[in-house]
C-alpha cells in the first residue's frame, strides 16, 4: 500500500475543485494526497517513473505519453448514452432534411413536404464498443436493421459493410488501424442515399475523399460531430456545404458524462491505493 499519493492532473487549466479533491480525500483514506495542476502538454513526469495514467476522456490519442506509464486507464463508456443519443438526432436531421425546417421556421414560411423515415432502413455501426452497443439498442427500437464492424474485419467485411449500410456511424476509436480507413472505395460503396454520421474520432474517415463524396453528391450527406482538426477551421469548406451537419465535439458533454468518468476514476484510484488491479484498462498495442 502506498503511502502518499501524487496526482498531476495534465490539461488545459490543470485544476482540482474542491469537491473533487474531498472525494479523492475520502477514498484514500488517511493517506496524504498531493493535487497539482499542469496547464497544456507540459511534462510533469520528466524523469519520474510514471505509475498510472488515466484519461478523463474515453480516448487516449490526445494524451502525450501515455505510452510510457506502467498503467494506463481510460473513461471508457463514460459518455455512451449521449454519443448514442447524439447519432441518432444527427440521422433524424439528416433523413428528414431538418435544416430546411429550421429555414422556414426562421423565414416564417409554412412549408410542407414529403420526407422520408428510418423504419427499414439498415444502420451501420463501425465499432461496438459501449457507445456503439447503445446506439444499436437505439436504432433497433426505430426499426432499423443493424450491421456492424469490429476490429478484427477483413477488407471484404468493410466492403460488405459499407454496401449493406444506409447510414454509416462511427462510433471507433481514432487508432493507427482506424485511421484514413474510409475513403473513395467506401463512399460509392454507401452510395448516393447513403448517410455518414461521425460522433466518435475525426480522421477515421480521409476528409478529402469525404469531401468529395459529399460536393459531388456520391453520398446524400453527413452528420460530423467529431473531426480530423479540432476546432473545425473556419475556412473549413465542411461548414457551408448544405448536406452537412456540424456540431462541435459536443455530443458526450453532459453532466452525466463528467460524473461517470470521475467516478470511473475514484474507483480505480482506490483500487490502485489497495494494491488492486486496475479496470477500464488500456491496450496499449491496440491503442484504445
Amino acid at each position: 500500500m502506498a503511502e502518499a499519493v501524487r496526482l498531476i492532473r495534465l490539461e488545459v487549466g490543470g485544476t482540482w475543485t474542491a469537491e473533487q479533491e474531498a472525494e479523492v480525500r475520502a477514498v484514500a483514506g488517511g493517506l496524504a494526497v498531493e493535487f497539482t495542476g499542469v496547464p497544456g502538454p507540459a511534462r510533469a513526469w520528466a524523469g519520474a517513473e510514471l505509475r498510472w495514467v488515466h484519461s478523463w476522456a474515453a480516448g487516449v490519442d490526445g494524451l502525450t505519453g501515455w505510452r510510457e506509464a506502467t498503467v494506463v486507464t481510460s473513461a471508457k463508456g463514460n459518455g455512451a448514452v449521449p454519443l448514442a443519443e447524439h447519432a441518432m438526432l444527427l440521422t433524424l436531421m439528416l433523413d428528414r432534411d431538418a435544416a430546411r425546417w429550421a429555414a422556414a421556421q426562421a423565414g416564417r414560411r409554412w412549408e410542407r413536404r414529403t420526407h422520408s423515415e428510418l423504419l427499414g432502413r439498415t444502420m451501420g455501426i463501425l465499432g461496438l464498443g459501449r457507445a456503439g452497443r447503445e446506439l444499436r439498442t437505439r436504432a433497433e427500437a426505430f426499426g432499423m436493421p443493424v450491421v456492424a464492424l469490429r476490429r478484427d474485419h477483413s477488407p471484404a467485411d468493410l466492403d460488405a459493410f459499407c454496401t449493406a449500410s444506409d447510414v454509416l456511424v462511427v462510433c471507433a476509436p481514432l487508432t493507427d488501424e482506424t485511421r484514413g480507413m474510409l475513403g473513395d472505395r467506401q463512399f460509392d460503396q454507401l452510395g448516393p442515399t447513403g448517410h455518414y454520421v461521425c460522433v466518435s474520432r475525426g480522421g477515421i474517415a480521409d476528409d478529402a475523399a469525404l469531401l468529395r463524396a459529399l460536393q459531388e453528391n456520391r453520398i446524400a450527406g453527413a452528420g460530423l460531430d467529431a473531426h480530423a482538426v479540432e476546432p473545425l477551421p473556419e475556412d473549413s469548406p465542411f461548414w457551408d456545404l448544405p448536406n452537412v451537419i456540424v456540431t462541435p465535439h459536443n455530443g458526450a458533454t453532459t453532466p452525466g458524462t463528467a460524473r461517470r468518468g470521475f467516478e470511473i476514476f475514484l474507483g480505480n484510484l482506490g483500487r490502485f491505493i489497495r494494491g488492486e488491479g486496475l479496470e477500464h484498462r488500456v491496450d496499449v498495442e491496440a491503442g484504445y
